[in-house]
């Protein structure tokens, strides 16, 4: 495979020297794996810290920044940061308000946010902690206890920021990420396996004209396997599935907000294309869009594919949607 490298060792520390280089409102410590808001204890906002392996980008490092993240821990390829990194985060972005950390539901980041935690609180920081888990596709993955976490958490981090960026307390910072959680819900596919820069080849076997229905950031296993289908027949199999499992989240016909993902080698052309028939099919199901992004912003390096990612959102979760974000790879109203 050909990848646009020095070496695998050095993939992520590039990667964050680069960040540096392009983006100096962040503190990027590449040593430390660390990247964090040059203005993340002004004003005593509460902290939110969150990170997991890198291969995901933007996630989390290209959200770090006003509205949103004031600090991200990125780890190994597809390798969870270790709490070194979280607490570390923690000390960074503590303002006296407490800190958010916002994880996604695998093993190590669970395992390892949570010792963080308990070191951090040791240390008189106070911390909070909730768990993404949107992914309906499966349960007890390779990777998981229960269901992954996946897109939700661009909306977690963008809601839960605005709501820290306004100055509400830790409490309340938390429990509007919890409610963003639990009115999420995804679904992912794949048209072709990722690559590692340590494997230089693919991470699983994908023969040409198949295609993964629900697969994982990683490329766990999803449904099942089939013959490669229209973007029509991916909608409404990837809608349906996302739809079956938001039934349970009430007003069952208030607005979402819609996040159509792609995993990283789609180009955008057939993104907005595959936007088009998941915004048809929820039309003609009665679901209003309230709100719709499209691109790459929770990727598997470069695996060919999408996910749809929707929420059910009410007021305040819109208005704090639609507050301002100035971070690298989400930006608008200010």
């Amino acid at each position: 495979m050909k990848m646009l490298i020095n070496s695998p060792e050095t993939v992520v520390a590039d990667a964050l020297r680069g960040m540096a280089a392009a983006h100096p409102e962040l503190n990027v410590d590449v040593e430390g794996r660390l990247v964090v808001r040059r203005d993340a204890r002004e004003r005593g906002r509460v902290g939110l810290v969150s990170g997991g392996g890198s291969g995901h980008e933007p996630l989390h490092a290209g959200f770090v920044g006003y509205g949103m993240l004031s600090a991200a821990c990125p780890g190994e390829v597809f390798t969870s940061p270790v709490p070194d990194q979280m607490l570390r985060a923690a000390s960074a972005v503590e303002a006296g308000q407490g800190v958010l950390f916002v994880v996604k539901n695998y093993t190590g980041d669970v395992l390892n946010f949570q010792m963080a935690a308990e070191l951090a609180e040791e240390d008189g920081v106070r911390v909070e902690q909730v768990l993404v888990n949107d992914d309906v596709a499966v349960t007890d993955s390779l990777y998981t206890a229960g269901r992954r976490g996946t897109g939700a958490t661009l909306f977690v981090e963008k809601i839960a920021g605005a709501a820290a960026e306004e100055g509400a307390p830790l409490e309340q910072v938390a429990a509007i990420a919890r409610r963003v959680n639990e009115c999420s819900r995804s679904f992912g596919v794949a048209l072709t396996a990722c690559s590692t820069p340590a494997k230089g080849g693919p991470t699983f076997d994908l023969p040409d004209g198949e295609m993964e229905l629900g697969v994982g950031i990683h490329g766990e296993p999803g449904r099942e396997r089939r013959a490669v289908m229209p973007a029509r027949e991916i909608a409404e199999v990837a809608v349906g599935a996302v739809l079956e499992e938001l039934v349970e989240v009430a007003p069952a016909d208030g607005p979402v907000l819609v996040l159509v993902n792609g995993m990283g080698a789609t180009p955008l052309l057939e993104l907005y294309g595959f936007h088009a028939e998941v915004a048809r099919l929820l039309e003609a199901r009665g679901v209003p869009v309230a709100r719709a992004l499209v691109g790459n912003y929770v990727t598997s390096l470069d695996m060919a594919g999408s996910s749809v990612t929707l929420c059910r959102a009410d007021a305040d979760m819109l208005r704090l949607w639609d507050a301002p974000v100035q971070t690298a790879a989400l930006r608008w109203g200010r």
